[in-house]
């Protein structure tokens, strides 16, 4: 009994010394004539298998929602005018650069479900596409604790992404069902009658949530855990929570 206590002790400690490497090394600046490329790095030293699995998920779920956006400005080129920063590329970048912190002027603070929302709502004369895509990206990295690295002592709930699949499905749903009073799309998306047709968005958002499916099918499965799911009609469905 005294022998496992002092083996978890010693692990413990081996991990947090591994940590304290890991962080002096990341204060260094590399030789300007060394390698470029991730081979290897000290910090795999402190990752599982899985830690790497979810940086990649996250790394393009956070991609492909980049990508959602400048395709939604150049459908959308009137929402622009309407932005206090009326460059595409900026207001990319405003989101893409953060990984919480979604306090935005513009918004007053709201992100999330909330954001997505106000954005397909009739009477609201902002940014709709910056808008809803901070409602998703929110919503998205808070499924993964607002985090894009991983370590063996990070833990993400299946549930988490589970839930955030089901929103992003719903939030798919309420853009292409959202109308002014003329009954002209909010904001447009998938090609419409009589125009060539165009599914690239669809394919986006398929890829979107088929990403946050698997992941939180791995994770369950990993942890012996019970998804809880859910099944809701599109016309009087609500954003699920994320735990």
């Amino acid at each position: 009994m005294a022998s496992s206590i002092r083996d978890s002790g010693n692990e413990r400690y081996l991990i947090f010394l591994l940590l304290v490497i890991v962080s002096a090394c990341s204060t260094l600046r590399p030789d300007a004539d060394g390698p470029k490329t991730d081979q290897f790095r000290l910090r795999s030293l402190v990752k599982s298998d899985m830690n790497q699995v979810m940086e990649v998920n996250v790394r393009e779920a956070r991609s492909y929602l980049q990508s959602l956006m400048e395709k939604l400005y150049k459908r959308n080129p009137r929402e622009l005018v309407k932005s206090p920063h009326p460059d595409a590329g900026e207001n990319i970048n405003r989101i893409i650069s953060r990984t919480s912190n979604w306090n935005f002027e513009e918004l007053d603070g709201i992100y999330g479900a909330e954001a997505i929302e106000l954005s397909l709502s009739p009477g609201y004369r902002g940014d709709r596409v910056f808008c809803y895509v901070v409602g998703l990206m929110s919503m998205v990295m808070a499924s993964y604790r607002y985090k894009t690295e991983f370590f063996l002592y990070d833990s993400i709930d299946s549930q988490a992404l589970y839930n955030s699949a089901r929103n992003i499905e719903l939030a798919v749903w309420k853009l292409s069902h959202a109308r002014d009073h003329q009954g002209e799309p909010l904001v447009y998306s998938n090609s419409l009658p009589g125009e060539i047709e165009n599914l690239s968005y669809e394919r986006l958002f398929g890829k979107l949530i088929a990403l946050q499916d698997t992941m939180a099918l791995v994770l369950a499965g990993k942890n012996n855990r019970m998804i809880r799911k859910v099944i809701q009609r599109m016309a009087t469905a609500v954003f699920l929570p994320i735990p």
